[in-house]
């Protein structure tokens, strides 16, 4: 029975063998059919001797027989025409081609999938608060950017980019413009500050346009040109509104917080250093060199305006500093006397 079950396997075994020498002929045939009779001969002779072998002699190229089947290859498996080498090569270059077809974006692409993406982003980043979550993906806007860039669509993206922006601005003046008086300083402070603060985020997400098309082709920067867009198209529009609020707002202690005229005099500054000769005495609160060094003919009238000062802020119920040092001072030597005293034992 062990000699039956052992004969039946081996004669499985050798059933197995049987079929896969007949497939293997099979596949040989395909090849001597593909190559002909004397590159695959070649080949053969090339697969029995064993990559340990000696290099076989270059094939020479053949002509085509009549069906067009190649039945040569040239020497040392270049790319070439028939062969093996030659159509793994074909199919590489095929498939390469292929995928790099498939990544083209046409500006269709751009126009319907990529810039709405862009679109949207930038609507957050322009109207969000502090403090405010933006639900947008930096990296697949940064991807998107760096995508257009590489399929030479910077120009346009460019565009786009400055005038979404300027639509968004000229909305942002007319704002302003409907403004009360007494809110206006304060929502000019937010429109500037929020502005700013986007740029901190559509900059950077931009910064392959700006590298290899802004800077590159336009020999300029994104940055400052999306600061002029601010200048333009909201800043020149209201400053003369805007400056005698200022001042009157400086005159009159606390009208408004001294970090919201801070935020507005440098945020001036940044957009246009010349309108500093609107107001330089206001300027010169809050950026250092902006009026001439002192000079001592002048000192009698320094002297003046501090005076000017003082009496303001007594006022409106501020003390003089030289008073309050007094009172001070009296009240540190009342305290030592006691300690004093304390420790000696008197009463």
């Amino acid at each position: 029975m062990e000699e039956e079950s052992m004969e039946e396997e081996g004669g499985g075994g050798g059933g197995c063998e049987a079929m896969m020498d007949d497939q293997n002929h099979n596949n040989w045939g395909a090849v001597r059919h593909l190559l002909g009779p004397a590159t695959a001969a070649s080949l053969g002779d090339r697969l029995l001797r064993g990559p340990a072998g000696p290099p076989a002699a270059p094939l020479l190229p053949v002509e085509p027989e009549a069906n067009g089947v190649l039945r040569g290859c040239e020497p040392a498996g270049a790319a070439g025409k028939g062969g093996p080498g030659a159509i793994a090569a074909a199919i590489n270059i095929n498939a390469s081609t292929s995928k790099f077809l498939m990544n083209v974006i046409t500006i269709e692409d751009y126009k319907s999938t990529y810039w709405p993406k862009l679109d949207s982003a930038i609507d957050q980043l322009l109207t969000q608060s502090p403090g405010d979550y933006i639900p947008i993906s930096y990296e697949q806007i940064y991807s998107c950017v760096y995508k257009c860039v590489c399929q030479q669509h910077s120009e346009q993206m460019y565009s786009d980019l400055i005038k979404k922006i300027t639509n968004h601005l000229e909305r942002v003046s007319k704002e302003l413009q409907a403004s009360p008086p007494d809110l206006y300083i304060e929502r000019f402070n937010i429109a500037l500050g929020q502005y700013m603060g986007a740029l901190q985020s559509i900059v950077p997400l931009f910064i392959y346009m700006n590298k290899f098309y802004i800077e590159t082709k336009l020999n300029r920067d994104l940055k400052d040109d999306l600061i002029k867009l601010f200048t333009e198209h909201v800043a020149e529009k209201h400053i003369y509104n805007l400056m005698p609020l200022l001042l009157e707002a400086q005159s009159t202690p606390f009208q408004i917080t001294p970090s919201t005229m801070a935020n507005i005099v440098k945020g001036l500054y940044t957009l246009r250093p010349e309108w500093v000769q609107m107001a330089p005495a206001l300027f010169s609160k809050f950026i250092p060199n902006i009026l001439p060094p002192a000079v001592e003919s002048e000192l009698q009238e320094y002297a003046a305006q501090d005076q000017k000062l003082q009496r303001e802020l007594m006022q409106n119920g501020f003390t003089r500093g030289d008073q309050s040092r007094k009172r001070a001072g009296e009240e540190l030597s009342y305290n030592g006397s006691s300690a004093c005293a304390s420790s000696r034992g008197y009463r």
